[in-house]
Formats: C-alpha cells, sequence, structure tokens
C-alpha cells in the first residue's frame, strides 16, 4: 500500500491528465446546467401542486423531492441607521472602528507612515486557481 506523499512525489503532469481535467470540467458544467435544469422544474411543479414558496415532499417510486423554506431578514443599513437616529435610539447603532486601510496604504507610498510598523498587522491571503484550455494546434 502507497502512502499518498510517495503518489505525489511520482506523479508526472501529462496531456493525457490535462485533457481529462478539461474534460471532465466540461462534463462537470454540463451537469451543472441540467441539474439547475431539472432543479428549476421540479420547483415549478411543487409550486403549482403546494403553492408557491410552500414547503412540503413528494414521493415518486424510491425517490424523494423534499423543499425547505429558509427565510432571512436584512435591513437597509443606511434608512434603518436614519430611521433610528430619528427616533433617539442611538444604542441600536454600532459605532464600529475599522482602520481605512486604503489610505494607510496611501501614507505607506508617500513615507508618510512606515511600513515596518504595520508589518505584524498585515496578512497577504493568497488563492489558486486552475483552468485547463485546449489549444487549437
Amino acid at each position: 500500500m502507497t502512502n499518498e506523499a510517495e503518489v505525489e512525489e511520482s506523479f508526472e503532469l501529462t496531456e493525457e491528465i490535462l485533457k481529462k481535467y478539461y474534460e471532465l470540467n466540461i462534463q462537470k458544467k454540463e451537469l451543472e446546467k441540467e441539474m439547475n435544469r431539472i432543479k428549476k422544474q421540479i420547483h415549478n411543479y411543487l409550486d403549482d401542486t403546494l403553492g408557491k414558496e410552500q414547503k412540503g415532499e413528494l414521493k415518486r417510486g424510491k425517490y424523494k423531492a423534499q423543499r425547505v423554506i429558509r427565510s432571512s431578514v436584512t435591513y437597509d443599513e443606511e434608512k434603518t441607521i436614519k430611521k433610528l437616529e430619528e427616533l433617539n435610539l442611538d444604542d441600536f447603532i454600532l459605532q464600529v472602528k475599522r482602520p481605512d486601510t486604503e489610505k494607510l496604504e496611501a501614507a505607506m507610498t508617500i513615507n508618510l507612515v512606515e511600513e515596518e510598523d504595520f508589518v505584524d498587522c498585515k496578512t497577504n491571503k493568497l488563492s489558486q486557481a486552475i483552468t485547463v484550455k485546449e489549444l487549437s494546434l
């Protein structure tokens, strides 16, 4: 039995692997498109039989479709703060201290602020993405 580290070390990136990744990615997109189409049909059916935005389930053979309705409430921040201030409900307003990083970066650029002073405050986040495309040769 080989462990994962050994497999990683002996891995070679070949045209076949890139081709397989490329083809699987196309299949994934096609499958997601088809699933979304079917999901829409199921929602429409449930809307017609149970009512719009109604939870419920239906069984067909050994399969069951179940719809759950989730609800979330959001407030328009600007309007809500204005209304709270009008009603003298300042205790309901959060005072959030947040650094203005654009100004800080600009100040560092013109040497108004020393960058070394903020080295331990700064985090660089990196993310990786892979794209494989078919070349027309």
